[in-house]
């Protein structure tokens, strides 16, 4: 296969993909079909399509002038504009690869239509570009509702978050220091020329990001790949040897990884997910590490729970996923306002359900991947002003309860809330 065929069969595979995340299927599902040598390609152009999904749509709507294409046309347009704006191709390779592909589509009457509608835009672009900059959704790439939501309660830094979820994620490592110290993977990294920073005791946020079996002591259990806000986390349980402790929304477990290696702790990984819950044990064993792994649902405490109280319990709580979306480029366009309230309901009915689990004195560390206020502060201030046992506490690292996505880290939130002893 050469090249240029292979570019062909990529965008194809990659329009049915992003076509059925359009429809409402999840990538991280469609995830699996990223196999073989095509694997890096396939998720550039899905990714990349996703991350600017509002600008090649409105790009397509402008120029495909008698009407809308069909969904899986329209994919590969979406798609092979992405190719065209991302650099890594010739133009007239991409437009040339975009027709043939219409062949492994299935398209073949359609194959001068997408010639026509590529190089207008090559020919347009400059003239397309100026209407483009009144659609909010196509400069800011994000949905209109998402944009006025973080406008209301970050009118200085709205861009900023916008920006970065549009943009690639960083890769951050935490080191193991059951297996090794910190300074000793840092001298690894530097023998192998692979520039990072260090953040913490044991954070390092690498200046390129690398497949992960060229992460030098990933497979021997020396490092983990997290997020540097994920790694908060164990750091804001305030943890002691000997405590009994529970993650209430464990999956796929690298924060209940970074708490064994923190403390010497009786773990209770626990996940509603089956498929999810499987990858827990995998991870530990990698990391040397031991829990008890349970599948449940966290409200269900009757079905799983042996009745003794907990001394730390982190509820990673499902939320609208808004602080990692340039891990996950489809949530965006998924996500619909009333998510946000449904979400919330989830959270406060989790938080009653894991409270009646915590020991007097005991700690829980509220935690999402979010930066909607609704899913955070809102959530946290109402439950603690109803429940008379709760304390807010400061968190343990100093930092502010929300992160918000930048160039180092992924957007989190975090309250540590103590039970009257």
């Amino acid at each position: 296969m050469t090249p240029r065929e292979s570019l062909a069969t990529q965008l194809a595979e990659s329009a049915r993909i992003v076509a059925r995340v359009a429809a409402g299927a999840s990538l991280a599902d469609e995830g699996e079909r990223f196999t073989g040598a095509s694997r890096a390609a396939l998720i550039d152009l899905t990714h990349g399509t996703l991350r600017r999904y509002g600008r090649v749509q409105a790009i397509v709507a402008m120029l495909a002038q008698r009407g809308r294409p069909e969904p899986l046309l329209e994919a590969l347009l979406w798609c092979s504009i992405y190719a065209l704006e991302s650099g890594r191709y010739a133009e007239h390779t991409v437009v040339d690869q975009a027709v043939r592909a219409c062949a492994f589509l299935e398209r073949w009457p359609q194959k001068a239509f997408v010639n026509a509608v590529l190089r207008r835009w090559l020919r347009e672009q400059a003239a397309i570009e100026a209407r483009l900059e009144e659609d909010a959704e196509a400069v800011h790439q994000h949905p209109r509702w998402w944009i006025d939501a973080l406008h209301s309660s970050y009118p200085d830094h709205w861009r900023a978050i916008l920006a970065a979820g549009n943009a690639h994620p960083p890769m951050a490592l935490r080191v193991n220091r059951r297996r090794i110290g910190a300074d000793e993977y840092q001298g690894k990294l530097a023998q192998q020329g692979i520039a990072a920073r260090r953040f913490g005791d044991f954070g390092f946020l690498l200046e390129k990001p690398l497949p992960v079996d060229r992460v030098p002591g990933f497979a021997s259990g020396e490092v983990s790949v997290q997020d540097l806000g994920a790694q908060r986390a164990a750091r804001c349980l305030d943890l002691l040897d000997g405590q009994r402790v529970l993650d209430a929304c464990a999956a796929p477990g690298g924060k209940s990884a970074h708490i064994l290696e923190v403390a010497e702790v009786a773990l209770t990984a626990l996940d509603i997910d089956a498929v999810r819950a499987s990858r827990i044990e995998p991870n530990l064993r990698r990391l040397g590490l031991q829990a008890t792994v349970q599948v449940a649902d966290a409200t269900s405490a009757q079905k799983w729970w042996d009745g003794k109280p907990f001394d730390r319990i982190l509820a990673d709580v499902p939320c609208s996923a808004s602080g990692i979306v340039r891990r996950h480029p489809d949530i965006k366009w998924l996500r619909r306002p009333g998510d946000l309230d449904r979400f919330a309901d989830q959270q406060r009915t989790l938080l009653a359900a894991l409270w009646r689990l915590l020991a007097p004195g005991g700690k829980l560390l509220y935690a999402t991947c979010s930066v909607f206020r609704r899913e955070n502060d809102d959530v946290v201030a109402a439950w603690a002003a109803a429940e008379r046992e709760a304390r807010p506490l400061p968190l343990p690292d100093d930092g502010p309860a929300q992160w918000l996505p930048d160039t180092r880290h992924d957007g989190f939130f975090y309250a540590l809330i103590q039970k009257s002893a």
